[in-house]
C-alpha cells in the first residue's frame, strides 16, 4: 500500500476532478503492474495498472489507495468491472470512495464476484494524499494550503515591503515542489501588483506543472473586469465560464475566499499577501498551513498576518495539528493541518 500512495502522490494536482488515486498489482510475490490517475482523471490508477499486468492480473493482488469506481461513464469503464474481468483474486483499499456514485459499491461489486476484498489499509494515510477529492466530495471546495514564509519574529518583509529572500534556496526550491503538487495557487491583488509573481513552477523537470494562477480582488481590477495573467506554461491559465469573477483567456479572479468553490481545481496553495491570509483564516477556509521560518530577525517588519477575527485568545488553541517539521538548509519548515 505506501509503494501505491507513492505512485498516487504522481497524480496530485493534476486530475481533478477524479482523484489522485495510486494502484499496485502484485503475483507470484512480484510487482506486475503499476498505476496512478493520468493528467485531467483518465486512466484510472487500476485501468493502467491492469493495462501493464495484462494476463498477470489472473490470480493476483490488487492494492489500491481508493475504493475502485462503480459508476458508468463514458470517458472509460468502471474499474470495479475491469477487475472482475481481468481475474483478479484479491483487492485490498485503503480508503472507501465517499463519492455517492460509488461509496461502497465498487467493493460489494468486487465481493459479489468472488473477489476477496480488505478495507482500511493506511486509510488516514490515503486520506491525506486526496486530501482535495475528498474535501470537494465533502464542502464543495478545493482543500486549501496556506503557505507564509517569516522571519522568527513573524514578519514576511522589511516595513518598506522588501521580501527578496526571507528564506534560503534550499526552502524556495521545496516551495516550488509544493506549487507542483496544486492545481491553483492564489494571492490578493495587492500582492499581484506590488511584486508581480510569476506563480510557476521553477523546478527542474517539473514547469509543466505550474499551477492555474488566481488573483483575489475585492473590486473589478479594471474597467473590463479582469486581471491579464501570463498564461502558465503547463497551459493551465484558463478558467471556464461558470468560474466566479469572470471569464475570458488567460483572466482569474475571484472576488471573495468563498468564491474557490467555482475552480476547477482541488488543491489550492494560498500565498498571500498577509490581508489573504487573514481572509482565508477568517473564513475558516484553511485547512492545511506550510510555515518556512528563517533564522532572521527583523523588527518592525511587515507581520504575516491581518486580523482573522481572534477575540478570545483561548479559541487560538487546539484548532492546528502538527504533522511535519524539518530542516531545509538553515531554515525551518513546519507543516500543521486544521484539527
Amino acid at each position: 500500500m505506501g509503494a501505491a500512495l507513492a505512485l498516487g502522490e504522481r497524480g496530485r494536482g493534476r486530475t481533478a476532478p477524479n482523484p489522485n488515486v495510486g494502484c499496485v498489482i502484485i503475483n507470484d510475490g512480484r510487482v506486475v503492474g503499476r498505476g496512478w490517475t493520468q493528467p485531467g482523471g483518465r486512466p484510472h490508477a487500476e485501468a493502467m495498472a491492469l493495462a501493464a499486468a495484462g494476463a498477470k492480473s489472473r490470480g493476483a493482488t490488487c492494492y489500491t489507495t481508493l475504493e475502485p469506481c462503480a459508476h458508468e461513464s463514458p470517458r472509460g469503464p468502471a474499474c470495479a468491472d475491469l477487475l472482475v474481468a481481468a481475474g483478479i483474486a484479491r483487492v485490498v483499499v485503503a480508503l472507501r470512495d465517499p463519492d455517492p456514485r460509488t461509496d461502497g459499491t465498487g467493493l460489494a461489486r468486487l465481493a459479489a464476484a468472488g473477489i476477496a476484498t480488505q478495507t482500511d489499509i493506511r486509510a488516514a494515510d490515503a486520506a491525506r494524499a486526496i486530501a482535495g477529492f475528498l474535501t470537494r466530495q465533502r464542502h464543495r471546495r478545493p482543500h486549501v494550503t496556506l503557505k507564509l514564509a517569516t522571519s522568527l519574529d513573524g514578519c514576511i518583509a522589511l516595513a518598506d515591503g522588501t521580501s527578496r529572500w526571507i528564506t534560503g534556496p534550499d526552502a524556495r526550491a521545496h516551495a516550488h515542489l509544493e506549487r507542483s503538487r496544486h492545481d491553483a495557487i492564489l494571492v490578493g491583488r495587492g500582492t499581484w501588483e506590488a511584486d508581480s509573481p510569476a506563480l510557476d513552477v521553477r523546478l527542474p523537470g517539473l514547469e509543466e506543472r505550474s499551477p492555474l494562477r488566481v488573483i483575489l480582488s475585492a473590486s473589478r481590477p479594471h474597467p473590463s473586469g479582469a486581471l491579464r495573467l501570463p498564461r502558465s506554461p503547463g497551459g493551465r491559465g484558463q478558467v471556464p465560464a461558470g468560474a466566479a469573477g469572470g471569464k475570458g483567456e488567460d483572466n482569474i479572479w475571484l472576488t471573495s475566499p468563498a468564491a474557490i468553490s467555482t475552480l476547477p481545481a482541488d488543491h489550492l496553495l494560498v500565498e498571500g499577501g498577509a490581508q489573504t491570509a487573514a481572509a482565508f483564516l477568517r473564513a475558516n477556509l484553511v485547512d492545511r498551513l506550510i510555515l518556512y521560518r528563517a533564522p532572521i530577525l527583523i523588527g518592525g517588519g511587515t507581520p504575516a498576518l491581518g486580523d482573522i477575527g481572534l477575540t478570545d485568545l483561548a479559541a487560538a488553541h487546539g484548532r492546528w495539528r502538527l504533522h511535519d517539521a524539518r530542516q531545509l538548509g538553515s531554515d525551518r519548515v513546519e507543516v500543521y493541518e486544521a484539527a
